[in-house]
């Protein structure tokens, strides 16, 4: 007979769990604290502990601690309301079988369980606890959606090998961030972290930039330089856009993978490095390998662990906390702690699609604290541009279909009765800001745009902006 410990100062959930789990073949025993928890597993043993995240006199992570210095084997879940994110990968990182939201728990603890049961009786986990404090990794990921928690456990599980990781997503996702953070939570956090844009190296210096070169191996050359596989010798080298790649250049990598070997450009020597190879892409390369554009044997290499980021639309619950985030830190940055948005502006928010990601909500929200007149962004502060595609309501045409041209004016004209002051005026206003971003702040050619002079443009602008 296996047997479970559910920890939860909740006697409801105490009791709702231990009627849902009990069987003829599962024992389920419950605590209401951690130290209450921490006595029942010494002298019952279980196989698997379900523990609140949010425990007293200590959390969730400490227990998990406590567990597995005990037993390393135990199969350990958390679980709370709303997880937070370095909470979900310190977890996942100390070994835990997973860590789940609270609301799910009627569909998914039942399945976690007998998963968990399974493989405590089929595979020991021989994985030592790490005794690292948790970090805090709020000002770097932000998430609370099941795609992100998923994302955040596959982080919290990588970073504790050295094995390759592909990152894949829409460009604006945050793949950077995702390597960021395997490096932080990893053995190698101490090292250097190096991140390389593919595409943005003309493709006769990449090899250099990579690899190095010696004096005189071509035009230019005046002087040895050392390559970033040199520099980041420990540590982790994050390839972005690796689609990008040459295919000489790809076969260069591909022996740094194999051997730990390279040749700096023009060079005799044999050089080695340990290097952990983080690579990210937003193409599909299975179909770059089968039409002979990347190298297979190299794909299989850097696609030892894939992790998925999904593009911001497919993730609604994110943008809310995402955008508070960011005002919090645009505000911190310009000494305006006072900086924030209405209801009616997060509202709008969530309604977007966000087709440039995370980046482009962050960067709209730059703009918009520029542009805004006030210390309180309203709707009319968020350029997010005429006709821009936003989430169709369940109740009207099938996604995709274009707004009419009609619909959007009629949406244009009550937002401007809305905000209480001439419609005139304020699509006026609406119009130069749109135009401002379009043309990346550069006032005259927005201006030309509107068939404006200069100074009338300005003066649709409000002062801050104009200045």
């Amino acid at each position: 007979m296996q047997h479970v410990l559910i920890i939860d100062p909740e006697t409801d959930f105490l009791e709702w769990a231990q009627r849902h789990l009990a069987t003829d073949r599962v024992g389920v025993a419950t605590a209401a604290t951690a130290d209450e928890g921490l006595k029942v597993f010494s002298s019952l043993k279980p196989d698997l502990v379900i523990s609140e995240f949010h425990l007293k006199p200590v959390n969730g992570i400490e227990v998990l601690k406590r567990l597995r210095q005990q037993d390393p084997q135990v199969m350990v879940v958390l679980a709370t309301a709303f997880p937070p994110t370095n909470a979900v990968i310190e977890a996942m990182k100390l070994g835990a079988f997973d860590f789940l939201r609270k609301e799910a728990l009627p569909y998914d603890l039942r399945p976690v369980v007998e998963s968990a049961l399974k493989t405590r009786e089929t595979a020991r986990i021989e994985e030592k606890p790490s005794s690292d404090a948790p970090v805090d990794l709020g000002d770097v990921m932000i998430g609370q959606s099941p795609a992100m928690q998923a994302v955040f456990k596959m982080i919290g599980r990588v970073s504790r090998s050295d094995a390759a990781v592909m990152i894949t997503g829409e460009s604006g996702c945050g793949k950077e961030v995702v390597a960021r953070a395997i490096q932080r939570f990893s053995p190698r956090s101490s090292r250097a972290f190096v991140a390389i844009n593919c595409a943005a190296i003309p493709e006769s210096l990449l090899e250099s930039e990579l690899f190095g070169h010696e004096k005189g191996a071509f035009t230019g050359a005046t002087a040895q330089r050392v390559g970033r596989f040199e520099q980041c010798d420990g540590g982790t080298l994050f390839l972005d856009e690796i689609g990008e790649m040459p295919m000489h250049v790809q076969t260069k990598i591909l022996r740094v993978l194999q051997e730990g070997e390279f040749s700096r450009v023009g060079g005799n020597e044999t050089l080695r490095s340990d290097v952990r190879i983080v690579a990210a892409t937003n193409r599909n390369l299975e179909k770059e390998v089968d039409e002979g554009k990347f190298r297979e044997d190299l794909f299989y290499r850097l696609n030892v662990v894939r992790i998925h980021l999904p593009p911001l639309r497919e993730r609604p619950d994110d943008i809310r906390p995402l955008t508070q985030f960011f005002i919090q830190r645009i505000g911190k940055k310009k000494h305006n702690p006072r900086l924030r948005l209405s209801e009616e502006a997060l509202e709008l928010m969530e309604s977007y699609n966000w087709p440039g990601n995370v980046r482009e909500l962050e960067n709209t929200l730059q703009r918009a604290s520029v542009l805004a007149s006030t210390d309180v962004l309203t709707a009319r502060d968020i350029p997010l541009g005429i006709g821009a595609p936003a989430k169709a309501p369940a109740s009207t045409d099938a996604p995709g279909d274009p707004i009419a041209p009609e619909a959007a004016a009629r949406a244009l004209l009550d937002a401007a009765i809305a905000s209480g002051e001439p419609a005139w005026a304020f699509l006026e206003r609406l119009l130069a800001r749109e135009a401002l971003a379009l043309h990346s702040d550069n006032a005259p050619a927005a201006a030309r745009a509107l068939g404006l002079k200069p100074a009338q443009f300005l003066k649709l602008l409000p002062a801050q902006a104009s200045a």
